[in-house]
């Protein structure tokens, strides 16, 4: 009976110098394991390399086992890593408001195993989905501001991501801005999703007002949360054209489709470690 290799991913970035590749490869290779995928990058701005291998290796290879193997090589060149290992799924927490669409496609990609995600639960400000999510089997929290402040709304969903052991918060059209002191607590845990008018077209109704103005292209950016307002580092982006003959109502249909996919590839590529922050910017190993 043959026995799985284990299988990890390993993301690092240091500043940029000769040898780094070879030197990762080598390790890699002295330890038994065989690389399956690898990409890197040196920014000519910031000066920063950075670099996502995926490698198998024998079946007793650790998580532990590996990083003491991997440790000199790291401190040679002064990386900062992680390694994962790609047994143990990142566990997801979404949280939405009244609109279902992004929540809709992510219930659906979970069920056929589209993303390698464990989705523990979903918390809303609203009854809306309670059906549609319990309908997929997994519990559904109801957590409203309902007279209460934002900080004790917050301190409630705070405490049920600590008591789940969540990995990565999604907002998949949460109608709520987090406080600076929860976006702080949960940096570079949190991806939301919002049309790409902003900021052309803040506030209500952006598509309508977008119609108005005559617009071409409609699209989403999806990001991770930090206390500035939907400014915090782009993930993935994508645009659809319209023109004059288009209702309001036609490209708020285009624009959450849109959404849609964006916010699941966003989710994709943070759950499959392709994702590495860049100061306010990412690199995104597709």
């Amino acid at each position: 009976m043959s026995v799985e290799p284990a299988r990890f991913v390993l993301t690092l970035s240091c500043g940029d110098r000769r040898g780094i590749v070879a030197a990762v490869a080598n390790c890699i290779a002295s330890q038994g394991c065989n690389i399956v995928e690898s990409a890197q990058y040196g920014d000519p701005d910031s000066g920063r390399f950075f670099m996502r291998v995926s490698f198998s290796g024998l079946p007793d290879t650790s998580v532990e086992s590996f990083a003491r193997g991997f440790e000199p090589v790291a401190t040679a060149y002064d990386l900062d890593w992680k390694l994962h290992d790609l047994k143990v799924k990142p566990r997801v927490l979404i949280l939405v408001s009244k609109m279902g669409h992004c929540l809709n496609d992510l219930l659906y990609r979970n069920s056929i195993g589209q993303i390698p995600m464990d989705l523990v639960s979903v918390v809303s400000n609203h009854e809306t989905m309670r059906r549609r999510v319990e309908g997929e089997g997994l519990p559904y929290h109801y957590i409203p501001m309902d007279g209460r402040t934002k900080a004790e709304q917050e301190g409630e969903i705070l405490a049920l991501i600590d008591e789940q052991k969540i990995d990565l918060v999604v907002l998949a059209r949460y109608m709520q801005v987090l406080s600076d002191d929860m976006s702080a607590r949960l940096a570079g845990r949190v991806i939301n999703i919002h049309h790409s008018f902003l900021p052309s077209f803040k506030g209500a109704k952006p598509y309508h007002r977008a119609h108005e103005r005559g617009v071409k292209l409609i699209g989403a950016t999806a990001h991770y949360v930090t206390a500035e307002l939907d400014e915090g580092p782009i993930i993935e982006q994508d645009v659809g054209r319209v023109d004059h003959a288009m209702s309001a109502e036609t490209m708020i249909a285009i624009g959450r489709d849109i959404e849609n996919t964006v916010l699941a590839r966003a989710v994709k590529f943070h759950i499959e470690h392709r994702v590495l922050l860049n100061d306010t910017r990412t690199v995104v190993f597709r």
